[in-house]
């Protein structure tokens, strides 16, 4: 049920709940974490973001963690700039211990925050919970224009890997023309169910993986295991190095803005991030491992589509088309996996009266349809922008959305630690605190090596949420737009 008027408060909705209580005289008055159903108490957890939750098919474990795995990964694809940056020793070395240092406790970071907050919204709520509604409201802004910007390298991609056997996609009006039409062609993909997006996403999965296993075995007799170990520390390319490791390894937490469509999320979500880190990291250093042992070291080569070449001298040809193939498909599963986060997490932030009432309209596919269309402008219109470009500014964003929720976890371990989490990392606060300090680190690194350039229109981005959402509030206040809470959601505070 959606509340209408100005401005229904998620305060409104809990004293509702605190009435049903009251009526029980045998219950406490008030509930952070939960809610009273007339019979028992339901965790706040099994609380479902729309009152037509239940009524709609759920994302089960499998396509749940190929989704995680296309919002992270997506396959080698973009990972051979590591190599060209610092040589194979690195390249290998940094995909075994960078996901230690950032992706094990980002992943563990969703999967109690999320299973805490199963709804539409993730980090959003996350922030909010601990920090209040604006700065959850910057954390959704910048998150989303992190996730689109992220979105714009995918349509480019998928067609760079295609130009080598259609030429005429390499530039001009067909470039574009073809960007666009795929840019559409997968918008309504999200449009037509997150159940369809989750299948593809395991049959795309499987398409992107195979070739490399299959190189793998083919390679075993070209293997040269010195050539894993070649380094040279003054001739490191640091800066591209840690944004390729970044850019490869994190978005583990945007799983977390589709929590409400999940199956079971208490039980779901985390042993899905469990699976797919396991996927991410293997289908990263398995096919580093056969491609820098199996060929002569040439750090120039290792760029952006390298991988098909290596197919070629250790298969033949056919193994450079499906491995292209695979890359292009890759895209498509990434495009999609990233859209439905954007617009669920658009929609999440509508039902806590963060954007108007139109974000929070699901399409009769329950798709968040404005949320869908928003993304998918966005897209188009940072298509413009280059590969590097992208990533950096992409990484920039998303460095200062995860200090947000590295605060709003701590700050939840604090303000509520006798909340039940349905899973919960086992340390203490003290613990949380540590946790967070290796890839805070990292992230402050990452932004001190942004270019002048990056760091300024980031800033900018950053700067125009802080005032984005004063004036959403204002127009709330002069009733120019509806805005609403789903009275069904927990009471935050």
């Amino acid at each position: 049920m959606q509340a209408s008027g100005d401005c229904t408060t998620v305060e409104g909705a809990s004293i509702g709940n605190n009435q049903q209580m009251r009526d029980t005289g045998n219950r406490q008055a008030s509930i952070v974490m939960g809610e009273f159903n007339g019979v028992e108490y339901v965790n706040a957890n099994e609380v479902a973001s729309s009152p037509m939750a239940d009524k709609r098919n759920k994302i089960s474990v499998l396509p749940l963690v190929f989704l995680i795995f296309y919002e992270v990964s997506g396959g080698p694809f973009g990972v051979e700039d590591s190599v060209q940056a610092a040589g194979p020793l690195l390249a290998l070395v940094g995909f075994l211990v960078f996901p230690i240092i950032w992706s094990i406790p980002e992943a563990l970071i969703t999967a109690e925050l999320g299973t805490m907050f199963p709804e539409n919204g993730g980090y959003v709520v996350w922030v909010s919970s601990a920090l209040g509604p604006y700065w959850g409201f910057q954390q959704g802004w910048m998150k989303w224009l992190s996730g689109v910007i992220d979105n714009a390298l995918y349509p480019i991609m998928f067609l760079d890997y295609l130009k080598s056997g259609v030429p005429a996609l390499g530039g001009g009006w067909p470039r574009s023309v073809s960007a666009l039409c795929l840019t559409v062609s997968l918008t309504y993909l999200n449009y037509r169910g997150l159940i369809i997006v989750g299948w593809v996403a395991v049959l795309l999965g499987v398409f992107s993986l195979l070739p490399f296993l299959v190189m793998g075995l083919v390679a075993i007799p070209k293997l040269k295991p010195s050539r894993w170990f070649v380094v040279n520390l003054r001739n490191v390319d640091w800066n591209l190095y840690l944004n390729t490791l970044f850019w490869n390894l994190n978005y583990w937490d945007s799983i977390s803005t589709i929590a409400g469509e999940v199956d079971h999320p208490r039980k779901t979500l985390p042993k899905a991030l469990f699976y797919a880190l396991i996927l991410v990291v293997t289908g990263y250093f398995f096919p580093l491992l056969i491609g820098t042992g199996a060929v002569p070291l040439d750090r120039e080569s290792w760029t952006e589509g390298y991988f098909s070449d290596i197919g070629k001298l250790v298969g033949g040809v056919w193994l450079t088309w499906w491995i292209q193939g695979a890359a292009a498909m890759s895209n498509m599963g990434m495009f999609v996996a990233e859209m439905s986060s954007d617009s669920f997490q658009l929609m999440g932030m509508a039902e806590r009266g963060m954007l108007p009432h139109c974000f929070a309209k699901r399409s009769r596919y329950g798709t968040p349809l404005v949320g869908i269309l928003f993304s998918a402008s966005g897209v188009v219109l940072l298509s413009w922008l280059s590969f590097e470009e992208i990533v950096a500014a992409e990484n920039f964003l998303y460095c200062f959305g995860m200090i947000l929720e590295f605060i709003a976890f701590v700050r939840l371990r604090m303000k509520y630690p006798a909340v039940s989490r349905p899973y919960k990392i086992p340390v203490g606060t003290v613990g949380a605190i540590v946790m967070c300090i290796p890839p805070t680190i990292l992230i402050c690194v990452v932004l001190a090596l942004s270019s002048l350039k990056v760091a300024v229109v980031s800033i900018v981005a950053v700067v125009i949420g802080l005032v984005m959402q004063p004036c959403l509030k204002y127009v709330q206040k002069k009733r120019w737009l509806k805005f609403s809470t789903n009275a069904d959601l927990p009471n935050l505070h």
